[in-house]
């Protein structure tokens, strides 16, 4: 699986991710661009709810984020869509801890919840401006993997890291 990450919301992370040190997090929502390749529209950000090593998502905070996403694309589920979770590790290495794939679990093995899969992003600031992050697919009956990251990059974005930017490590690394 491929997971098309748009500049803006790696700026968007680093600037809600900066003075942190207890967990935040939401919900991601994104466009299916391809086979197994999808975009990130937008996360949901929850600043409470937090520890310095743990994150609960309050459910009603990202039901109503859920509710705009789906009517600013005219609930055509087929290409928009939930991904997945996000948190923040500001303490740790931006790697899924075991709760956090036991969470994950739980929510693709849940009829109610209905998803095929769900991706989860766990993402670090090191230092003042490069954001660290892990993605991890998770599917009922399978392993967690980790999910290719490809960092997208606009035309009108470009600047002097933006080479840089397009070169990436993928997997583990996000860089800007």
């Amino acid at each position: 699986m491929k997971l098309v990450l748009p500049h803006r919301i790696i700026k968007r992370l680093r600037r809600k991710l900066r003075g942190r040190t207890r967990e935040i997090g939401g919900i991601i929502v994104g466009e299916h661009v391809g086979h197994d390749e999808f975009r990130i529209v937008d996360l949901s950000f929850q600043k409470r709810g937090g520890t310095f090593a743990h994150f609960v998502r309050d459910p009603a905070h990202h039901e109503a984020f859920l509710d705009d996403f789906f009517t600013r694309t005219g609930k055509d589920y087929k290409r928009f869509n939930y991904l997945g979770e996000w948190h923040s590790h500001p303490t740790f290495d931006p790697l899924p801890s075991g709760p956090d794939i036991r969470t994950m679990f739980k929510l693709v093995e849940d009829p109610e919840v209905g998803v095929n899969f769900a991706i989860l992003i766990i993402a670090r600031l090191r230092g003042w401006s490069t954001v660290e992050l892990s993605a991890t697919l998770f599917r009922t009956g399978h392993t967690p993997e980790p999910v290719q990251v490809e960092v997208d990059v606009a035309p009108d974005t470009i600047d002097k890291q933006s080479t840089f930017e397009r070169l990436l490590a993928l997997f583990y690394n996000v860089r800007t």
